[in-house]
């Protein structure tokens, strides 16, 4: 799975936007885009703040008191991110669960209602997978990135174009903000060149014009199926919280680093160099796990520096 790459988008109001990234073909891109509106109704905040804080409003719910200290201790990230662009890209095999789905619906529309500008990137390489599997064929994938022939990009772009995407927007709208899905091919949004290995990529490219800085991005975050970079890939409990583009190149090195998590890597190093201030590769199986992230000092997987 290719990693984010993103075209400069330009607009009077704050958008969210969800681009379908397991791919990126050569000349026009046919990655999907959703450009989400920030909804400004209080109801939406309301809403999306009594999802993460009491997601189920039963006898286990904590006080009102305890939920004001938990809103009050998240207002200096909330200041701090307020007004920024954040790109979140979300992986396909974090999507596989509804509930974790909606979860993360929730909150994108809470970070979005609380003023911060989300840029969603989604992927949708098990759902392609399962299609592909519906017409025997056979998917491969070289170094992290799928094989797409002529017959796999028309799968490739029914799937995360017209199935997914659209799937995402409605869950979107549903949660009471406003989403429009968009691919990259919708007013020449993102353009490809072929990539230097496409003799054995087939319809795989590089974005030719613009990238993720061009947004003025602050922060980059991976949504994936892992709990983010580990020291021993055997062993969960070894999980790097931090680490900068030396330590991380070198994990690579070191093949620590391997298969789709290389380009996930180099995604976060490509955009750290383009003036992405922080990039982080998080669990999306972890309920939350963005605001986890973005609203705490903690986080949910390994951040990486330049």
């Amino acid at each position: 799975m290719l990693a984010a790459k993103i075209l400069p988008f330009t607009s009077p109001h704050s958008k969210l936007l969800v681009k379908s990234n397991d791919f990126a073909p050569s000349f026009q891109n046919t990655v999907p885009l959703v450009k989400f509106k920030r909804n400004s109704k209080i109801t939406c905040l309301k809403s999306s703040l009594q999802s993460i804080v009491s997601p189920e409003i039963d006898s286990d719910s904590p006080p009102a008191q305890t939920r004001v200290k938990i809103l009050s201790e998240a207002l200096p990230f909330i200041q701090k991110f307020r007004g920024k662009t954040i790109v979140v890209k979300y992986g396909g095999a974090a999507m596989k669960s509804e509930a974790l789905q909606a979860s993360v619906i929730a909150d994108i529309v809470l970070l979005a209602c609380v003023g911060l500008r989300i840029v969603f990137v989604h992927g949708g390489g098990p759902e392609i997978n399962q299609w592909l599997g519906r017409l025997n064929i056979q998917p491969n994938f070289l170094n992290g990135l799928r094989v797409t022939d002529a017959s796999t990009m028309e799968i490739v772009s029914m799937v995360l174009v017209g199935k997914v995407n659209k799937h995402l927007v409605a869950l979107i709208n549903k949660a009471g903000a406003t989403a429009v899905g968009l691919s990259g091919i919708d007013g020449r949004l993102l353009i490809a060149r072929p990539s230097p290995n496409s003799s054995q990529l087939g319809f795989v490219g590089d974005i030719a014009t613009g990238e993720l800085a061009g947004i003025g991005a602050e922060k980059l975050i991976l949504l994936t199926d892992v709990a983010g970079i580990l020291e021993n890939r055997e062993d969960p409990g070894s999980l790097v919280k931090q680490i900068d583009i030396k330590g991380v190149k070198k994990m690579i090195e070191d093949g620590k680093v391997a298969g789709g998590m290389i380009p996930k890597v180099n995604c976060c190093i490509r955009s750290l160099a383009q003036g992405v201030r922080t990039t982080s590769i998080i669990d999306g199986r972890l309920k939350h796990s963005l605001l986890l992230e973005i609203l705490t000092d903690e986080g949910a997987g390994t951040m990486i520096t330049g």
